[in-house]
């Protein structure tokens, strides 16, 4: 939805190659009625189409990092912070909408959150409201995705030795509104449908556009009202997995009666999203899913018993399964037990981040407080671990589920 007063703004990303530059180019070609400034990292590396700077046009001193554009754009380098520079290109009264392009190993997250704190609706931080996120168009390279996440290895070479391609494709399906799937021509019927299966277990909430050459209807970029911070943080496979186990109250309740008790649940589905350990108020349930045409599934593991640190740590880091493309949850270890960590992993990069306390952790008064304001959370305590558990959403391809099951059963503290 426009906001009034305010500029809209639209991020395009997408990894190295993936045609990011010919959709924005094929964008400023084909826009009408907009006045647009283009931020970009490098033009130079972009390569923005030449056809589109105003012949014999300028850079003036006064605005150094300004390209004019023959259709009335401008592009701007980002040469300076990027909120300073949105706030000056919004402030300027000059134009009625702002494109970023991303680089190429970006991840669109910290970008987003940049721009949402110039709409108005943040108090911390005295900055002006001049714009607002309208969308997060993300472009992915259809044959890359094929040979990333279909044949199981990965495109390193030269430069991108070190780069983690899974980890950041990862991130940039996840985080969006708008997912332009290019260059499909390049793939064949059964790769094409088996990345289309990838992309809908990261990201099953998001608009695919399947196009060659970058050819997408402008109106699916600019003012299209799609962002929302929460729904689009809530819209990532994984969210929806745990997510899910938080409309089974019931059934948890009366299973939270045996002790040693742990489920384990298969399933594609919608709902909120709740940010942080708090994910672990959610309850859940057991219930098989069906397996995917191309061997895409998505369970959610759990226990209510800690972990055993140095097992745990030696499953993820030597024996974590190459099936798996991305997981994320909660766990907690007997080590450290007040502790709620968040756990994630995709591609190579595994890390584990202190979330705060378990509420069981608390102090007893402003615990049994906690549980009077939240009835579910109450309804789902454990007699003994309170709120505690092990709660991690696996996504992958062909995965053994019983083997990993049993793996991380075997990580269970004594």
């Amino acid at each position: 939805m426009k906001k009034k007063n305010l500029v809209p703004v639209s991020l395009i990303t997408g990894y190295l190659g993936a045609g990011k530059t010919t959709v924005l180019n094929h964008v400023l070609s084909n826009q009408e009625g907009y006045k647009v400034a283009v931020i970009v990292n490098d033009i130079g590396e972009v390569n923005i189409d030449a056809s589109l700077i105003a012949k014999g046009g300028t850079v003036t001193q006064k605005d150094e990092n300004l390209v004019p554009l023959s259709n009335g754009c401008i592009c701007c380098t980002l040469k300076v912070d990027l909120m300073n520079q949105i706030i000056e290109l919004a402030s300027s009264g000059r134009f009625d909408y702002i494109l970023i392009e991303a680089s190429g190993i970006c991840e669109p997250g910290p970008i987003a959150g940049t721009i949402c704190m110039l709409d108005g609706t943040n108090t911390q931080f005295d900055v002006p409201a001049v714009a607002y996120l309208d969308s997060i168009t993300t472009v992915v390279d259809a044959k890359r995705m094929a040979d990333e996440f279909g044949a199981g290895k990965a495109l390193l070479n030269g430069s991108l030795e070190e780069e983690d391609i899974e980890n950041l494709l990862i991130q940039q399906i996840e985080y969006c509104t708008t997912i332009v799937l290019n260059k499909i021509d390049d793939v064949t019927p059964a790769e094409h449908k088996a990345v289309l299966e990838v992309i809908k277990a990261l990201q099953p909430e998001a608009k695919i556009i399947e196009t060659n050459f970058g050819k997408v209807d402008v109106k699916e970029i600019l003012s299209t009202g799609n962002f929302d911070m929460e729904k689009t943080m809530a819209s990532a496979g994984w969210m929806k997995a745990m997510e899910m186990e938080g409309e089974n109250s019931e059934q948890l309740a009366e299973a939270h009666e045996e002790h040693d008790h742990h489920e384990h649940h298969e399933h594609h589905h919608d709902d909120e999203h709740h940010e942080g350990h708090h994910l672990h108020h959610h309850l859940h349930h057991h219930e098989e899913g069906e397996a995917e045409e191309y061997g895409i599934a998505t369970f959610v593991y759990q226990n209510v018993k800690p972990f055993d640190q140095l097992k745990f740590e030696n499953f993820v880091f030597a024996h974590w399964p190459k099936e798996v493309i991305r997981a994320k949850g909660l766990f907690w270890v007997k080590e450290q037990p007040n502790i709620a960590y968040i756990f994630e992993q995709s591609g190579k990069q595994k890390t584990a981040t202190d979330d705060g306390d378990w509420i069981a952790a608390f102090p007893e008064k402003e615990r049994d407080m906690i549980l009077e304001m939240n009835p579910d959370l109450k309804a789902a305590w454990h007699p003994v671990y309170g709120d505690r558990m092990n709660k991690l959403v696996f996504i992958g391809k062909n995965m053994d589920k019983k083997a990993i099951i049993a793996a991380l059963d075997a990580c269970i503290a004594k």
